[in-house]
This record gives structure tokens, C-alpha cells and sequence, in this order.
């Protein structure tokens, strides 16, 4: 049973962030997902998602297919009970771009879409930026990797490294990290939602510079 995500990171937020369990197997059956039905619901009823099951030959076949999601739990996680399944594990690049490109992407399409209900709002709106800046930070990480370099743990410092090795504007992503940590909201609407805009334009700026990561592969 191993640990993984911002909790193991050590950039866990109380009341905020939420606690991430992988749980490897030799085998899985249906009889051990049923038995983990009553503790899971409690853990549920707390506010965290489910856990991750996965046998440890999985873990070595799909590699390949969830290149985001393992480099993460690889470089961020406490073993809580029996073998570090991690410790042998080949992890593969080969279809980082892709799904790096991918959930930028639709993670975008998702914010756009979220922030109109929330943009009349400062309390809501400081809310999705907040959300949302946990997501990005996590592919950041990936964005950091696709470019040769060492990929901090805690989600500040992912972003403060990749705002540097992109050239962005770090100010939305410093104030999003204030009022998420601290509470500290902008105290006008429109101050939010200047810093929302400037917070879009950065984050499609990393996208398209995955996006140009492609093209420069193919012509060389």
C-alpha cells in the first residue's frame, strides 16, 4: 500500500488537499475489491477518493500507457505496508508527450468551462483557480520532464521551475498559491478575474510549448 501525491510530497493542504492510495496486489478478484467495501466507505465518507488497485505486473505492462501517473507516484510516495512496488519498476517516456498534451488540454477546455458560472464570484472563482492550479502543477511536473529536467515534488516549486524554464509570467501562479495556502483573496471582482485571464494565458502558453515539442521532434 503505498502513499502518493501531494500528502507524500509534503505540499498537503489540511481540509484541502486529499490523501492518494495505490494498492498492488499479485492478484486482484473480485472477492478482495467486495471485502474492501466497508473501511472504503468510510475513507470515502473522510473526503478521499477511492484507491488505486493495480496487480505488480500491471504496474510493469502500463508503464508505457500512464507515463504521468507513475512518474508521480514514483517520485512522491510513502510505502505504508509490505514491498515498495516502485522499487523495481521500469518507468517509460514514450508516450509522455501525448498524454502531457492531452490532459493539458482538456483540463483547459474544463476550466473555461467551469469559469462561467464562477466568474461573478470572487470566493468561487479564487476556489477554481486554486483547484485547478493542483491539477496543472501535477502536469508540470511531466512539462519539466519532457525537457530533460529534474522535476521538483511540491506543485510550487513544479510551477516556480517551469514558469522560469518557459519564460511565464509567475505572478497569477504566486497569487493563486497565496489564497489557496493563506486565504488571502484579491478583495474586487475584477482583480480576480485580471488574474484568472493572465492565469489562461500562461497556461495555454505551456501548451503550446508541448504542442511545439512535437513538431521539433519530427524535424529532426
Amino acid at each position: 500500500m503505498v502513499l502518493y501525491g501531494s500528502a507524500a510530497a509534503g505540499d498537503h493542504i489540511e481540509l484541502q488537499s486529499d490523501y492518494n492510495l495505490l494498492i498492488a496486489l499479485k492478484r486482484i478478484t473480485p472477492e478482495d475489491l467486495r471485502l474492501a467495501q466497508a473501511p472504503m466507505r468510510e475513507w470515502q465518507r473522510l473526503g478521499h477518493p477511492l484507491p488505486v488497485y493495480f496487480t505488480v505486473e500491471e504496474l510493469t505492462d502500463a508503464a508505457d500507457v500512464f507515463p504521468i501517473e507513475f512518474n508521480q507516484m514514483a517520485h512522491a510516495r510513502i510505502v505504508l505496508y509490505g514491498k515498495d512496488p516502485f522499487e523495481f519498476a521500469q518507468l517509460s517516456d514514450r508516450n509522455l508527450r501525448h498524454q502531457t498534451e492531452y490532459e493539458l488540454r482538456s483540463k483547459l477546455i474544463q476550466l473555461r468551462r467551469l469559469y462561467i458560472p464562477a466568474s461573478r464570484s470572487i470566493e468561487k472563482l479564487c476556489g477554481l483557480m486554486g483547484d485547478s492550479l493542483a491539477s496543472f502543477a501535477a502536469l508540470f511536473r511531466a512539462v519539466l520532464l519532457l525537457h530533460g529536467k529534474d522535476a521538483p515534488v511540491a506543485k510550487p516549486d513544479c510551477v516556480r521551475a517551469t514558469a522560469q524554464l518557459l519564460k511565464l509570467d509567475f505572478y497569477p501562479f504566486e497569487k493563486i498559491f497565496e489564497f489557496r495556502a493563506k486565504g488571502a483573496m484579491p478583495s474586487t471582482e475584477k482583480e480576480t478575474n485580471d488574474i484568472f485571464a493572465a492565469y489562461l494565458d500562461q497556461i495555454q502558453r505551456v501548451i503550446d510549448d508541448v504542442d511545439h515539442l512535437d513538431t521539433d521532434r519530427h524535424e529532426h
